[in-house]
């Protein structure tokens, strides 16, 4: 069945390294500087690299989660009634931290699947019994989206909190260390000659969408809206992205076509841009493959520059930026920019914020595995 409701974003909150709540994020990707500092949350010692964006003071993951869609919820103004009729999908790599002791199962120390967390998490948030997790990888939050999205079009679903969840921890801190992914110069450049790779970074988010109807129906304000998305496999290496974008751009192509907008319709890419060699040159292949020249022309900026790489809730963080980043009616810049690289022949934004002249941004996530989603959102 064909989506036909309109879905709107009415709630967002957000943490990361640039602080508490949407104001402080979308000040700090507007400000521009890097969050990276030394870890200081556990033993960096013998590793390659020694720097994250992390917030200094946070609770356990299953604590600012709940803390997290809470604030989502009453930023879209939903009551105890309006909650309890909303989903929750999840997106989190779980563990032994995710949630208190008491909630485990059997009690003691031994970390609980993620289904657990987000049964937790939907009592004391008072949502609804249906819940849904996502785990794959970079690309959870924005799979978690389109499938919300997707419900609620088709009449499904009413209302979805999305929420996501990473605060960098020593196990995937260690894991990307050892396989060099790391930017041993302690920057994130995203496109930019000279790149060396990625840095991780904290990252809580949850996302209130509702179908316009729903959201009408409450007379709650829209954010902006989910006018497309799409998701697509590359099917070419478990850890490298095709050299020239193939899945990316029919992620892109899939989200432009459920919109029924033409690619001129785009005036921003929030891109996924890791700032590794690879894929950054894979990126922009894909977009030149949707755009043609035009691709040269629409601005675009990798906010994991500033605040990091949240794995499995990068998605929804920079879905937030990108929302935020149209609301405002300002660009962010992408961070760590040293000089253009040839493989990368985009009009990528420096030095400052640009006005943002444009109704509709796209926000893009790849992972491991060829996975890749494309998220198109309009203004509201």
């Amino acid at each position: 069945m064909a989506e036909r409701e309109p879905v709107r974003i009415t709630g967002v909150h957000a943490l990361s390294a640039l602080g508490r709540g949407a104001d402080a994020l979308l000040a700090g990707v507007l400000a521009g500087t890097p969050a990276f500092t030394p870890v200081r949350r556990f033993d960096t010692g013998g590793r390659r690299v020694t720097v994250a964006a992390t917030l200094p003071e946070v609770g356990t993951l299953a604590d600012e989660l709940a803390d997290a869609i809470d604030r989502a919820c009453r930023a879209a103004g939903l009551d105890r009634t309006h909650r309890a009729g909303a989903a929750l999908f999840l997106a989190a790599h779980g563990g032994p931290h995710s949630l208190p002791a008491p909630d485990r199962p059997g009690g003691g120390d031994a970390g609980p699947e993620v289904p657990a967390l987000a049964g937790h998490l939907a009592r004391r948030c008072g949502l609804g019994e249906r819940t849904r997790v996502y785990t794959t990888a970079c690309v959870s939050a924005s799979t978690a989206v389109a499938d919300a999205a997707t419900l609620i079009g088709r009449g499904d679903l009413d209302r979805v909190v999305v929420a996501a969840g990473y605060l960098v921890e020593p196990d995937q801190y260690a894991l990307f260390d050892a396989g060099r992914a790391l930017a041993a110069d302690g920057a994130v450049r995203p496109f930019s000659a000279g790149r060396q790779g990625l840095l991780l970074g904290d990252g809580v988010v949850a996302v209130v969408l509702e179908s316009a109807r729903a959201a009408a129906r409450r007379g709650a304000p829209t954010l902006a809206t989910v006018a497309g998305w799409g998701r697509a496999g590359d099917a070419y290496h478990p850890c490298q992205p095709h050299p020239r974008g193939h899945g990316l751009a029919r992620a892109v192509e899939a989200a432009l076509r459920r919109a029924g907008l033409p690619g001129t319709a785009v005036g921003y890419v929030n891109a996924n841009a890791t700032g590794t060699p690879y894929s950054d040159a894979s990126e922009a292949a894909a977009l030149g493959r949707v755009f043609g020249a035009a691709a040269g022309r629409i601005p675009v900026s990798s906010t994991k520059a500033v605040h990091g790489h949240a794995l499995e809730a990068s998605g929804l963080l920079e879905l937030v930026v990108t929302v935020l980043a149209l609301g405002h009616g300002k660009l962010p810049v992408n961070a760590g920019w040293l000089g253009p690289d040839e493989n990368c022949p985009l009009d990528v934004v420096t030095d400052a914020p640009r006005p943002a002249t444009t109704a509709h941004a796209l926000t893009l996530n790849a992972a491991f595995g060829g996975a890749n989603t494309a998220l198109l959102v309009g203004a509201p």
